[in-house]
């Protein structure tokens, strides 16, 4: 089994290109030789440990972590360039958000639009359009008024995605979007970031929800530090595939009971 076995079919550059990825942390080894090749429209799920690299990963991507080694590339572009454009959206695991600022969530979602603002940050009327569209996509709409600390942290959450598809990326980084929220926003998000993959985007996606994996995702990357299976969700999901990752017995359960583990 290879680690990378899916490629672009035709002469476009992939959506994301990671190329020999080294990121150290003084004598820690976060990540170790990870090469990784995803295509338009495909929603990817990054299954690890904690602590297997999956948030540095997202970080490189974005150029907040510069790697030792490697070379990432977004669409062809370097991470500056991709985020200079707008060309690369990124939820992180938690916001880092004084939530008593007077701030609604419209307002929120509209930062969102402002790489396609100018240098004044006025909202046109596309921008409008796109936070409407992007509240409607996450069924928050009738909360675009309210004060971001009032929601629920499920809710909270679909703003953010709610950001992130109103920036218009074709690159989306979701970094535990189903952490701590409700099964109905579980479902609600994984709609959302289907049908995102069917508009042309590609997402790439930290989940610790095993037993959803293959409803969600395209395909699946496991990593503990290095890339050690990239494939369909079936493939990554094998007993053995999933050893090499935790450390558990081949045969103590299935997809859904590992998922539950302490472990996670």
């Amino acid at each position: 089994m290879t680690a990378d076995t899916t490629g672009t079919t035709n002469a476009a550059p992939a959506a994301l290109a990671l190329d020999g990825i080294t990121v150290r942390y003084g004598t820690v080894t976060a990540l170790d030789d990870v090469t990784l090749t995803l295509a338009r429209g495909r929603v990817c799920g990054l299954v690890g440990t904690n602590g297997s690299g999956k948030s540095t990963l997202f970080k490189t991507v974005m150029g907040i972590v510069r790697p030792s080694a490697g070379r990432v590339t977004i669409a062809g572009a370097e991470p500056a360039a991709a985020r200079r454009t707008a060309s690369v959206a990124y939820v992180p695991q938690s916001e880092s958000v004084d939530w008593d600022f007077p701030i609604v969530v419209r307002e929120v979602v509209m930062t969102g639009r402002y790489g396609h603002q100018g240098t004044m940050r006025r909202p046109r009327p596309a921008d409008h359009d796109a936070v409407a569209d992007a509240l409607d996509r996450v069924q928050m709409t009738e909360f675009a008024n309210r004060q971001i600390g009032q929601l629920s942290g499920g809710q909270r959450k679909r703003v953010f995605v709610a950001r992130a598809i109103a920036q218009g990326a074709p690159l989306l980084l979701l970094d535990e979007p189903f952490a701590g929220v409700d099964k109905s926003t579980e479902f609600a998000l994984t709609a959302v970031i289907r049908s995102l993959a069917d508009a042309g985007h590609t997402v790439l996606v930290a989940t610790h929800d095993l037993a959803g994996l293959d409803r969600l995702c395209d395909e699946a990357a496991l990593l503990q530090r290095r890339l050690l299976v990239h494939d369909t969700p079936a493939e990554v999901l094998r007993p053995e595939n999933l050893a090499r990752a935790f450390g558990v017995d081949p045969l103590a359960g299935d997809a859904a009971t590992l998922s539950k583990r302490e472990a996670w």
